[in-house]
C-alpha cells in the first residue's frame, strides 16, 4: 500500500529556490536580441539561447502588480526563463486585451484596453527583473466583431480560422493589431515592444492552416460559402498563372491532390511573408514563425522561408466532457515508440516547442518534464514551454489539481484545470531537473543528424522521425540533396533505428530507455535521472525486506520500493556531481487529490484539497569524492527542513534511505556541512 504526504502548493514560492544557478542571465536582455545561428539561437553577444517555461494562458496574462512579482520570482525559482503569452485576445479571457471586465458590450477589436496593457506591461517588466523572457503571440483566439468589418463575422470560428490567412480585411486587422502592440511603449521597461529584447520570439497565428486533416474541421472549413468562394477564386487565379488546368470550382477542397496541394503551400507562404514583411517593417527585430503545429508536410514546408519552426506535442489520450471524464493512465516508459517531437523541424533552422503537456490526470506524468527535456536537449532544440501555468490568477484559492476555475471556459471543459500545472508535484515539481538538464546543456544534442525526405503528403506520421527520435538528431527535407552538416539522409519510411534487445539508447549514450522494464535515465555528469516503473520486488509498504534491485547510472544507484517513481538528481554547482558541495535530489511519483476516486479511466470524482504526494521510498547511492561531509535533509512544501537523513559513506559512496516513515519529502537537499 503505497503513502501519501500533504503536498500544497504557494503562488509565491517553490519549496526550494535554485534561482541562484541562474543569477548570471538577470535581468532578461542583458545579452542583446535573439537571433538565429543555424539550428540554435543566438543573442547578440554570442550567448547560447535556451528557454524552459511555461505558457500563461488567458487571464493569467493580466495579473495585479503584486501577483506579477510574485509569479515571476517563482517561476525563477524553479528554474524556468521564458513565459509565453498565449491567448491574450480570447474574447472568453479575463481581462483580454480588448476588454478588461465583463459587462459591457464589446462591438470592435480593433482598440487595446489600456487597464489591461497596463497589467500586461508590468508583468513584462516583473518577468524581465527575475531573467524571464516573452514569446509574443499574435493571432490566436480573436472574435471579430460587427464594427470590425469582416464578412459574417457571426459564422466564423475564433480567429477566424482558416480564411483568416486568405481575406484582405482579417490581413489588414491582423497588422493594425500588431502595430498597436509591437509599437507600445512599456512605462516600466521605457522600451517599445520591438525594442525590447525581453522579447525572443513570436508567431504570426496559432494552430492555424489549410492542410485540414480531420473530418471535424472539414465542416469548419467548407460551411461559409462567402470565403470558400473567395478560397476557389484564389485558387483559379492561381492556376491560370501557372498554366495549369483543374476543376477549381467543385474541387474536394480536402484531396491531398496536386494542384491544389501545392496552391495551399504557396498561398500560405504568401500569407506568412506578407505578416513577416510587416512585423519587420514596424521594426520588430526578433525570429519570426508562422504557425505553431504540422497538419501535415504540406504545413511544414510552408514555413522554409520562416526564422525558426513551432510544434505543439502532447503525450495524452483522454476524452474530457462537461459529464464524463476519461483518461487513460499511460506511461511513455510503457510506449514502445514515442511519435516524433520533430516532424516540423527544417534542417538549419532552430525549433521551438511552444505548447506540451503529459496532462492531469495521468498517473504518470511525473515523465513528462524529464522526458521532454532530454529529448530536447538530444534533438538540440531552443525551447519548451509547457500549456499550461495556468489560466487565472486567482491561485490563493486555487487548492486542488485539475479545478482552477468554477466549469468549462470557452465552452471548452478541460479549460477548467486539466492542463494547469502551477500546483501539481509531479510536473511542475520536477521543472528543477529538466530546466538544469536542458538551458545548462547538462545533456548533450545528438552527435548524429539525420534527415527524412518526404515522399507521401497525405501523411504525417513519418517511420523515420518516430524510429531515429530517441537516438540522433532529426529533421524533415523536401529535396534529394543531403543537407548541409548533415550525416544522413533517408526516406520519411525508412527505419532509422533498429531497437537493441528492447532499448533505445542515444547515440550520446546519455539517455536510454528500457522497454521491457519500463523504465528510463539521463546519465550525465551534472544531472542523473532514472524514471518509470523503476520499483521492483515488491511494495514500498512490505515489511519484509527484499533483495536489492538496483538500476545503475555512472556514479549513482537507486533501489526503489515504490513502483513507480521518478528519482532526480542534479548538481547546484557547476562542478559535477561527484566533486558538488551542493545537490538537489527529488523523488516525485504519483500525484492527486484526497480523495479522488476514478474507476479504471474513468474519473468518478476529482477529490478535494490538501493535494498528496506519494512517498517514494528508495536506498539511493551517490560517488562522492567529499565523503561524510555530506549531509541529507528532507524538505517539506513550506521549504522547511524536515529532518536529516542517516548516511553511511564507505569507498567513495555515500548511501541513504528516502521516504521512510520519520522524514518522508518529495525533495532532498545534500549540503556540505
Amino acid at each position: 500500500m503505497s503513502r501519501y504526504i500533504p503536498m500544497p502548493a504557494y503562488p509565491d514560492m517553490m519549496p526550494v529556490d535554485i534561482s541562484f544557478v541562474f543569477e548570471r542571465e538577470k535581468p532578461a536582455g542583458k545579452h542583446g536580441f535573439v537571433r538565429t545561428d543555424g539550428h540554435d539561437l543566438r543573442f547578440e553577444d554570442g550567448t547560447l539561447a535556451r528557454f524552459w517555461g511555461v505558457n500563461f494562458n488567458g487571464g493569467a496574462c493580466f495579473p495585479s502588480k503584486e501577483y506579477a512579482r510574485q509569479v515571476a520570482g517563482r517561476l525563477a525559482q524553479a528554474g524556468c526563463n521564458i513565459v509565453r503569452f498565449h491567448q491574450l485576445d480570447a474574447e472568453w479571457d479575463t481581462p483580454n486585451l480588448f476588454s478588461y471586465s465583463k459587462g459591457k458590450r464589446v462591438t470592435s477589436t480593433r482598440e487595446l484596453d489600456r487597464r489591461s496593457l497596463d497589467r500586461l506591461d508590468y508583468l513584462v517588466f516583473a518577468l524581465k527583473n527575475e531573467g524571464i523572457y516573452c514569446y509574443l503571440d499574435m493571432l490566436t483566439y480573436r472574435k471579430f466583431k460587427e464594427e470590425d468589418g469582416v464578412a459574417f463575422h457571426k459564422d466564423l470560428l475564433d480567429a477566424g480560422k482558416p480564411w483568416s490567412m486568405i481575406d484582405p480585411r482579417m490581413i489588414e486587422l491582423q497588422k493594425e493589431y500588431a502595430t498597436q502592440l509591437w509599437n507600445h511603449v512599456n512605462p516600466y521597461t521605457g522600451l517599445a515592444y520591438k525594442d525590447d529584447p525581453v522579447f525572443v520570439l513570436t508567431e504570426i497565428t496559432n494552430e492555424n492552416d489549410l492542410f485540414l486533416d480531420s473530418p471535424g474541421k472539414k465542416v469548419d472549413f467548407v460551411k461559409i460559402p462567402y470565403y470558400e468562394g473567395m478560397f476557389r477564386g484564389l485558387f483559379r487565379d492561381w492556376l491560370r498563372e501557372q498554366n495549369l488546368e483543374y476543376d477549381w470550382e467543385y474541387c474536394d477542397l480536402y484531396a491531398p491532390d496536386e494542384p491544389l496541394l501545392r496552391f495551399k503551400i504557396d498561398i500560405t507562404k504568401k500569407y506568412f511573408r506578407e505578416m513577416r514583411d510587416h512585423l519587420r517593417s514596424l521594426g520588430v527585430k526578433i525570429p519570426i514563425a508562422g504557425t505553431n503545429w504540422a497538419h501535415g508536410p504540406g504545413c511544414a514546408k510552408s514555413h522554409e522561408e520562416m526564422d525558426f519552426t513551432d510544434n505543439h506535442w502532447y503525450f495524452y489520450d483522454w476524452k474530457w466532457g462537461n459529464t464524463e471524464r476519461i483518461c487513460t493512465h499511460r506511461s511513455i516508459t510503457s510506449t514502445e515508440k514515442v511519435s516524433g517531437l520533430t516532424g516540423q523541424r527544417h534542417p538549419n533552422k532552430p525549433m521551438f516547442i511552444s505548447e506540451w503537456d503529459m496532462p492531469w490526470p495521468n498517473a504518470f506524468r511525473a515523465e513528462g518534464p524529464i522526458w521532454f527535456a532530454a529529448m530536447g536537449a538530444l534533438q538540440n532544440l531552443s525551447g519548451f514551454t509547457i500549456h499550461t501555468y495556468s489560466y487565472s490568477t486567482r491561485l490563493d484559492k486555487m487548492d486542488v489539481l485539475g479545478k482552477e476555475l468554477n466549469g468549462a471556459v470557452g465552452g471548452v471543459p478541460y479549460r477548467e484545470g486539466i492542463f494547469s500545472t502551477w500546483n501539481d508535484p509531479a510536473k511542475f515539481g520536477l521543472f528543477y531537473h529538466a530546466a538544469l538538464l536542458f538551458r545548462r546543456g547538462d545533456v548533450s544534442p545528438a552527435k548524429q543528424k539525420v534527415a527524412f525526405k518526404v515522399t507521401d503528403y497525405s501523411k504525417s506520421n513519418y517511420q523515420a522521425a518516430i524510429s531515429g527520435l530517441e537516438r540522433h538528431q532529426m529533421a524533415i527535407t523536401f529535396d534529394d540533396e543531403l543537407p548541409q552538416g548533415y550525416d544522413r539522409l533517408v526516406l520519411d519510411t525508412d527505419l532509422v533505428c533498429q531497437e537493441e534487445e528492447g532499448k533505445l539508447i542515444s547515440d550520446t549514450g546519455q539517455l536510454w530507455r528500457n522497454i521491457k522494464r519500463q523504465i528510463g535515465a539521463v546519465d550525465t555528469e551534472r544531472t542523473k535521472i532514472v524514471y518509470g516503473f523503476i520499483g521492483k520486488g515488491g511494495s514500498a509498504a512490505s515489511t519484509q525486506r527484499r533483495k536489492p534491485v538496483f538500476i545503475d547510472l555512472d556514479g549513482m544507484r537507486v533501489d526503489s520500493r515504490t513502483d513507480f517513481a521518478v528519482v532526480a538528481l542534479s548538481s547546484l554547482t557547476d562542478a559535477p556531481i561527484e566533486e558538488s558541495d551542493n545537490l538537489l535530489l527529488s523523488a516525485i511519483g504519483r500525484a492527486r487529490n484526497t480523495g479522488a476516486q476514478f474507476d479504471g479511466d474513468k474519473m468518478l470524482d476529482v477529490g478535494h484539497a490538501p493535494i498528496m504526494a506519494e512517498v517514494v521510498e528508495a536506498e539511493v547511492q551517490i560517488r562522492t569524492k567529499l565523503g561524510d561531509s555530506l549531509k541529507v535533509w528532507g524538505v517539506n512544501a513550506e521549504g522547511f527542513y524536515c529532518g536529516k537523513l542517516p548516511t553511511t559513506y564507505e569507498n567513495g559512496i555515500l548511501s541513504f534511505y528516502i521516504g521512510d516513515q520519520a522524514n518522508p519529502a518529495c525533495y532532498y537537499l545534500i549540503v556540505k556541512e
